[in-house]
């Protein structure tokens, strides 16, 4: 019975033993002197690798970090790519490639190796979309609610669908019609959409074949208050005081803001002084404001 022990004790010491020197081999980290100049195809065996050792690692561990630090950095050009299907947006490339690199670190966290998924599969969606939603947040021009944002997509759909089957702009009611909604809602929504985008107001209009021909800015093209439209309302509100008074009160207004005459000469005129010409205007003037004030 002891001889069986023993030889029972000796085995398992044995398989311990194995083991233990298994463990390096497993945990050994691959050293990648520059991820960012790993070729596209050696990256994504290597990212496997790296994928399987970070499951095993402990969070907050220099090892874990690495390996993470690693999968970003080699998996940048995955970014890149992803970016540059939205190369036509005025957005900057540089903002589009740190949003993506976000959406890239959500997909090295989240991803699941004993799946059996490319990690490519899951990163691609995830750079993506955080593209996208960059691109909710930051390109419109007035902050609008999301429904209103999304609507937006909606119509544009709509509308080309629409304009493939006839040559004409879709009204509001063919659009409603076509989406199933209330006419009064994509009246909204075509409202929002003038919200997307902004433009400045010094900018040149182009016109001509070539559009190289310039004919003014676009602030010509918006209206501005009329200088003169106070004017009309405080003459028109004026006339039935102005009404009221005699004949001598109105010829003094008229030589004075009519004939543009100076009160020395309205004096001469009329065989009066200049000091009494001016308490006269001066009384009149003060009769007329009292009268605007008591009516506004």
């Amino acid at each position: 019975m002891s001889t069986s022990n023993s030889t029972l004790a000796t085995g398992r010491a044995q398989e311990t033993s194995s083991k233990v020197c298994a463990v390096p081999a497993s945990t050994a980290l691959p050293q990648v002197p520059d991820p960012r100049q790993v070729a596209p195809a050696d990256a994504r065996k290597l990212s496997k690798l790296l994928l399987l050792r970070l499951e095993a690692l402990e969070e907050g561990t220099h090892e874990y970090q690495y390996t993470r630090n690693t999968l970003i950095e080699m998996n940048l050009t995955l970014v890149r790519y992803v970016a540059r299907r939205f190369s036509s947006r005025k957005e900057s490339m540089e903002d589009m490639l740190q949003v993506g690199t976000i959406g890239l670190i959500k997909a090295i966290d989240r991803y699941d190796a004993t799946r059996d998924v490319e990690f490519t599969t899951l990163a691609v969606p995830y750079i993506q979309g955080e593209i996208k939603r960059f691109f909710r947040d930051t390109s419109w021009s007035v902050r609008l609610p999301r429904r209103l944002q999304e609507l937006r997509i909606d119509l544009a759909r709509a509308r080309e669908e629409l304009e493939g089957q006839g040559s004409h702009e879709p009204s509001v009611a063919e659009l409603a019609d076509h989406l199933d909604m209330p006419e009064d809602e994509v009246a909204e929504g075509l409202m929002a959409c003038n919200g997307y985008d902004s433009d400045s107001i010094d900018r040149p209009i182009q016109a001509g074949g070539g559009g190289k021909q310039q004919t003014g800015l676009v602030a010509d093209l918006i209206g501005t208050e009329d200088p003169a439209l106070a004017l009309a309302e405080d003459i028109q509100a004026l006339k039935p005081h102005l009404a009221k008074l005699d004949d001598r009160e109105r010829t003094l207004l008229q030589l004075r803001f009519g004939a543009e005459m100076t009160q020395a000469e309205i004096g001469e005129e009329l065989g009066l002084s200049q000091m009494h010409i001016s308490r006269l205007l001066t009384r009149i003037c003060s009769k007329l404001r009292e009268g605007l004030l008591a009516t506004a």
